[in-house]
């Protein structure tokens, strides 16, 4: 169980953690005008460490704020977590949070029916059903859980796989411009908010996705692991990567002059990407 309803343990270890946090998620609330004025923030909360953490921080920043916000939790419930959510309602509920749970009908037929399912389905049925709940909230914003570790884990994954230099927005809108899709955990690592969780004593709901983590994302994991042992900032810098672009030494024809005072190209074609062949044929 958390140690107490204000989620603090009394001890200055949660203290120096709190300060971490609230400071980068404040910086990034700030740099990308996530939140503003009037604004109604449901968090997707699914009761691990990150949207933990996340819940926690609004909730804070909510109160330091110079502007006037709400925010709110939800769960949409897909039928995979590994150990009851419903106890956080308790928790969520002495801490004054407005909670909203709901079981997903269509994603739990979805697993009984096509059980090997993959990852972008599932992400298509909870995208589906968290819009239709903030809807029903009559929420602005939604913040979802995505930390550090998962914006530099996209960028060297879409590189490498994809031939994209591209990562994760810290705001974007949905299709409808309905909501604005924040994720204030951008400058927040996972060590952080596994720490924060620990410290708070935090009931941590597991999920099975988690359980299945892919080929590429486990590699790109084991990658970063073994680097930051030599390289402890190496994630700080790739974030900083992410913000400092410089196209003019990159290979897209829409950013490089070729001609001396002339304008940059616009292809028609995408760069082709080069076959096995290509790369060994003399």
């Amino acid at each position: 169980m958390v140690r107490n309803a204000g989620w603090a343990p009394p001890y200055n270890k949660y203290l120096e953690l709190q300060k971490v946090i609230l400071h980068r998620v404040g910086e990034a609330v700030a740099r990308y005008k996530m939140i503003r004025a009037g604004d109604r923030v449901a968090v997707g909360f699914s009761g691990g460490k990150d949207s933990f953490t996340l819940l926690a921080a609004l909730l804070a920043l909510r109160e330091r704020a110079p502007i006037d916000f709400t925010v709110r939790a939800f769960t949409i419930d897909q039928g995979k977590f590994l150990s009851p959510i419903e106890p956080w309602g308790e928790l969520l509920r002495a801490r004054g949070v407005d909670w909203t749970y709901r079981m997903d009908q269509p994603s739990l037929r979805l697993l009984s029916e096509q059980p090997e399912h993959g990852c972008d389905r599932c992400s298509r049925f909870r995208r589906r059903a968290v819009y239709e709940l903030c809807r029903e909230l009559g929420a602005n914003v939604i913040a979802l859980g995505h930390t550090a570790d998962d914006f530099c884990e996209a960028f060297l994954r879409n590189a490498m796989f994809t031939g994209q230099v591209a990562a994760l927005p810290p705001v974007t809108w949905s299709r409808k411009r309905e909501f604005r899709l924040i994720r204030p955990l951008v400058f927040v690592t996972e060590d952080l908010t596994r720490e924060y969780a620990d410290s708070c004593g935090a009931p941590i709901v597991p999920c099975g996705c988690s359980h299945k983590t892919g080929t590429v994302r486990r590699s790109i994991r084991g990658l970063f692991a073994e680097l930051e042992k030599d390289h402890p900032h190496l994630k700080q810098t790739l974030l900083t990567a992410m913000s400092n672009l410089a196209p003019s030494r990159l290979l897209d024809l829409r950013y490089l002059s070729l001609e001396p005072g002339g304008a940059a190209e616009s292809p028609q074609t995408p760069f082709p990407l080069l076959d096995e062949g290509a790369l060994t044929e003399p």
